[in-house]
């Protein structure tokens, strides 16, 4: 110790539980925006992009088109994570809602080539109605429309950072190979050297550098977990999405079309007024750029269910001709690449313990929240509420009720 004055340290510092949370995707940031938002945890994001990196085909969040549904089988649990999601989403993409800009209220028009039974699942969504018949387009046999929000994915990323970060929690950009390197004594993103620099420890500057053993640890690595130590996960697998980006803000209503081989077309507008059009679902396809095919394919598709992507001054001609995928060329902004974590079996939510060489024989809680395929927006609030639900009963005495009971 040195014989300079230790700064004191504040109430409940020593007793805060520290949670590494592995991965920073939606599923990642969400997980740890809602365990920190307790106020009983200090939880430290563990990953190797954040969300204002340049785009990578190894962060599949920055690729999703993200429009929110409920599609469940109704009183299931996955029923029970959307709704719990659409819920808080729809509260914030209210207007004067710090996420306002994140998202876009709007309506939906879902098209099948196959005739839908009634009730249907959409009807939960507010504002349902069946398209009527004489407003289908051909080849189309039911329709549903009801009221929803699309997400601006880049910008709602951000926001979940910054709220995490706002309530003080911590990330280290860095590479975790297997699981137990975060129980080999300690790891250095736990380092009391940190709370040192911030004032808030009673350990001098000149004392070696303490760790400190993670307190339980979240795993949200999406496709990751197929190869991470100790976790190695060989039912996940990628289904590569392909997309187009279109500078499109005259369009601001969601339209989907399932086709009769099952191949799903999308136009999913954002409030920034770009349009992720799509889309493709390629099962353990790892091709990391746009085929060229691809993209013009699914320009075709998409003319098809929604031609007013055309700019007006093209569907204003009075030649009366219809607008072709040239008319299309001169708005695209970006095509796109990502890899959905999916997992036979459906996602993984559940906890467990790791006892690990380095973990001087205690066994370490872990909780997963993994392989949501293309729901990783829709699911990522209420899979959250899960993963913290899980935590809270391995900390009995850090129990808070009103969270425990979300999910009744």
């Amino acid at each position: 110790m040195s014989d300079q004055t230790e700064p004191a340290i504040p109430t409940g510092i020593t007793t805060m539980k520290r949670i590494a949370v592995l991965g920073a995707g939606v599923i990642g940031l969400t997980t740890a925006l809602k365990i920190q938002e307790t106020g009983k945890y200090h939880v430290q994001i563990m990953t190797d992009v954040i969300p204002s990196d340049p785009k990578t085909i190894k962060y599949t969040s920055h690729w999703a088109g993200a429009y929110h549904v409920i599609d469940e089988e109704a009183g299931t649990l996955g029923e029970e994570i959307q709704r719990k999601t659409f819920h808080e989403m729809w509260a914030l993409s209210e207007r004067g809602s710090p996420a306002e800009d994140c998202f876009l209220r709007s309506k939906q028009t879902h098209y099948f080539a196959t005739e839908q039974s009634r009730p249907h699942y959409f009807e939960r969504m507010p504002n349902f109605q069946e398209v009527s018949k004489e407003d289908l387009p051909a080849g189309v046999h039911s329709g549903f429309s009801f009221d929803s929000v699309t997400i601006d994915v880049p910008i709602y990323l951000n926001y979940l950072l910054k709220q995490f970060l706002a309530k003080g929690g911590a990330f280290t950009r860095i590479h975790i190979q297997h699981i137990d390197e975060l129980l080999e004594d300690g790891y250095p993103p736990f380092a009391i050297q940190k709370e040192i620099e911030a004032g808030i420890s009673s350990y001098s500057t000149s004392a070696p550098v303490a760790y400190e053993t993670p307190a339980a640890v979240v795993v949200c690595a999406g496709l990751g977990c197929r190869t991470l130590g100790g976790i190695e996960d060989l039912d996940v697998y990628p289904a590569r999405g392909q997309t187009v980006i279109l500078k499109a803000p005259w369009v601001r209503s969601v339209k989907v079309y399932e086709a009769p081989d099952g191949t799903w077309t999308y136009i999913i507008p954002r409030k920034s007024g770009n349009v992720v059009i799509g889309g493709t679902k390629e099962a353990n396809d790892w091709y990391p750029k746009p085929r060229p095919e691809t993209t013009r394919d699914i320009l075709e598709r998409a003319l098809a269910i929604c031609p007013e992507l055309a700019p007006p001054e093209v569907r204003n001609k009075s030649s009366g001709e219809l607008p072709k995928v040239e008319d299309l060329i001169p708005i695209i902004a970006e095509e796109a690449v990502g890899l959905r974590p999916m997992r036979k079996g459906g996602p993984r939510i559940e906890s467990g313990f790791w006892k690990g060489p380095g973990s001087n024989g205690q066994r370490v809680p872990v909780i997963y929240n993994y392989g949501h395929g293309p729901e990783g927006y829709i699911k990522s609030i209420g899979s959250a509420y899960i993963a913290l639900e899980l935590l809270e009963k391995i900390f009995p005495e850090e129990l808070d009720p009103s969270i425990i009971t979300v999910f009744g």
